[in-house]
C-alpha cells in the first residue's frame, strides 16, 4: 500500500502540495494544488492571485477567501474532472512522476487523512479506524486510474496522457 502522507516522505510528489511546478494553457503554477484550485474559478483577477501565491498552501487558502465566487462545486464530477486534468498535466510536464508512478506497481494508493477525518478530507482521501480504510480516496484513486493508462499494454505514455488533456 502506497500512504500520500508528507511532502518529504517518499511518496510525497503524489500530493498536490509537492514542489512540481505545471503549466496550463501558457501559464506556470508553482505546484498542483496552486493550479487546481484556480481551476475552480472563472475570474481572471482571482486565478492570477491564487497563481501568483508562492506556497500550494498559501494558494489554497486564497481559493478559500473567494469560496462564494468558485463556479466548479468543491468535491463535485466537475472538481474531479479538474483533479484528472492537474494530475495529467504534473506526469507530461515531469517525466520521472510516470516512472516513479508506474514503479509502484498494483500497489494501493491512499492520500492518508487520518489526521482530518473529515470532509474533504474523507472525500480526497481515506482515514484509518480499526485496521481498516474508510473514506472515497479520489486522489488515490485517480493515481491509480492514470497509471494504469500508462502501463505498457496501453500505447505510449506520453501519447495517452496527452490525448486525454
Amino acid at each position: 500500500m502506497i500512504l500520500i502522507r508528507k511532502v518529504k516522505d517518499e511518496y510525497g510528489w503524489l500530493g498536490n502540495m509537492s514542489p512540481h511546478p505545471v503549466s496550463h494553457v501558457g501559464k506556470a503554477y508553482r505546484t498542483a494544488e496552486a493550479l487546481f484550485q484556480a481551476l475552480r474559478f472563472d475570474q481572471d483577477e482571482i486565478i492570477e492571485s491564487i497563481r501568483e501565491q508562492k506556497s500550494p498552501m498559501a494558494a489554497k487558502m486564497k481559493a478559500k477567501k473567494h469560496r462564494d465566487r468558485m463556479v466548479v462545486v468543491p468535491l463535485s464530477e466537475a472538481d474531479l474532472d479538474n483533479m484528472r486534468l492537474v494530475l495529467r498535466l504534473k506526469l507530461l510536464q515531469h517525466p520521472k512522476l510516470r516512472t516513479l508512478l508506474l514503479a509502484t506497481g498494483d500497489q494501493e494508493i491512499i492520500e492518508d487523512c487520518t489526521k482530518r477525518p473529515r470532509g474533504s478530507g474523507l472525500f480526497w482521501g481515506a482515514a484509518e479506524a480499526n485496521s481498516q480504510w474508510i473514506g472515497e480516496n479520489w486522489l488515490g484513486r485517480l493515481w491509480m486510474e492514470l497509471r494504469a493508462e500508462l502501463k505498457p499494454h496501453n500505447r505510449s505514455e506520453t501519447c495517452e496522457l496527452a490525448d486525454r488533456v
